[in-house]
């Protein structure tokens, strides 16, 4: 038997203040979208801001639904309307936010599995990383340079 070891990087911002302006204003526009979240069975609210290489800022906020699983995460919600109305355009940097109406969310939360395996499918696609930075309702905010980071070993088009 042989054992491997996987490490991964992230950088830390203390606060939404210590990031870059262009990734301060992308992540309150995560903020403001995330109060546009419909989630009333979760009372969790998620907002993504997600910008294309062409310089367009595409949103989304999770959207559940009673049939559950039918609903869409934000993260979702927002690289589909991307892919959909910009196919050609590269994902350069995703924000994502994400609040309780139960308690205060201050630990980062990253995207959930299926999120990771869309935004892992844009990714291969454009072959490159796309950014991506998160943060839960207050507190530090992660970065991760590439979805590989997150989700190292990725299921892509070259299995199939």
């Amino acid at each position: 038997m042989k054992e491997i070891s996987i490490t991964t990087r992230f950088s830390v911002f203390d606060l939404l203040s210590d990031l870059p302006s262009e990734i301060q204003d992308l992540m309150e526009q995560a903020v403001i979208v995330r109060k546009n979240a419909y989630a009333p069975y979760s009372k969790f609210k998620v907002g993504t801001a997600i910008l294309l290489d062409n310089g367009q800022i595409v949103l989304g906020s999770n959207q559940e639904n009673a049939a559950f699983p039918s609903g869409l995460c934000a993260e979702r919600v927002a690289i589909f309307q991307a892919g959909a109305i910009y196919p050609n355009a590269k994902i350069l940097k995703m924000a994502i936010t994400a609040a309780s109406d139960n308690n205060k969310t201050s630990a980062p939360i990253p995207p959930c599995g299926s999120c990771r395996q869309s935004i892992a499918e844009y990714e291969i696609k454009q072959n490159t990383p796309i950014e991506i930075y998160f943060m839960g309702e207050i507190g530090a905010i992660y970065k991760s340079a590439s979805l590989k980071n997150l989700l190292p070993f990725m299921f892509d088009k070259n299995f199939l």
